[in-house]
């Protein structure tokens, strides 16, 4: 059980009002729209980890997955993760696949830089806010079958639900964007 708020209705689209809401939060509502992604939202309190969200996917009827924000040791390389929220991650199995060792979780700093997301609210989302493509995306393939794909909206007081096949085909070419698919 969730020791977080989250308000008991589905909604579908964005909010009736910017009113309380971050500028880049409704920048990601304004992309979707662009995009014709349709999405339903659940608000709630901050959100930090993967338990405090599992309410949330209840009421959304999906599993939010995990999102980490990763580099290598020199901080020159950074990568977004998506896998699933009960997987655990492994640093090894991910370096042998794309080629690089010694990751870790990048410092907030270069979260705030590169994505301009705080731990707690990495989404892939935030690659609209990477136009240099200094961040690659990597997408655990259990993630890419899904039919439906969950994501905050840059914050973690919302969570969104959309098609997984328009995340993959409208959302990262929009944000030229490529995922690397692994099998963690």
């Amino acid at each position: 059980m969730s020791s977080i708020y989250i308000d008991p209705q589905v909604y579908t689209g964005r909010p009736a009002s910017a009113e309380g809401r971050l500028e880049k939060e409704i920048a990601v509502y304004d992309l979707l729209d662009r995009l014709q992604i349709p999405f339903t939202r659940v608000d709630h309190g901050v959100a930090m980890t993967i338990e405090e969200c599992q309410d949330v996917d209840q009421l959304l009827g999906i599993e939010i997955c995990k999102n980490l924000v990763l580099c290598n040791a020199q901080k020159t390389r950074f990568y977004l993760l998506l896998l699933p929220g009960n997987k655990p991650f492994k640093t090894k199995d991910l370096s042998k696949q794309i080629g690089s060792s010694r990751l870790s979780f990048a410092p907030a700093e270069y979260m705030e830089k590169l994505l301009n997301v705080t731990p707690g609210s990495a989404t892939i989302m935030a690659l609209m806010n990477d136009p240099d493509n200094q961040v690659q995306l990597i997408i655990d393939e259990e993630v890419s079958a899904l039919e439906d794909f969950g994501c905050h909206p840059c914050i973690n007081t919302s969570s969104l639900r959309m098609k997984t096949k328009d995340v993959l085909e409208k959302f990262l070419p929009a944000v030229h964007h490529e995922a690397i698919f692994v099998k963690l």
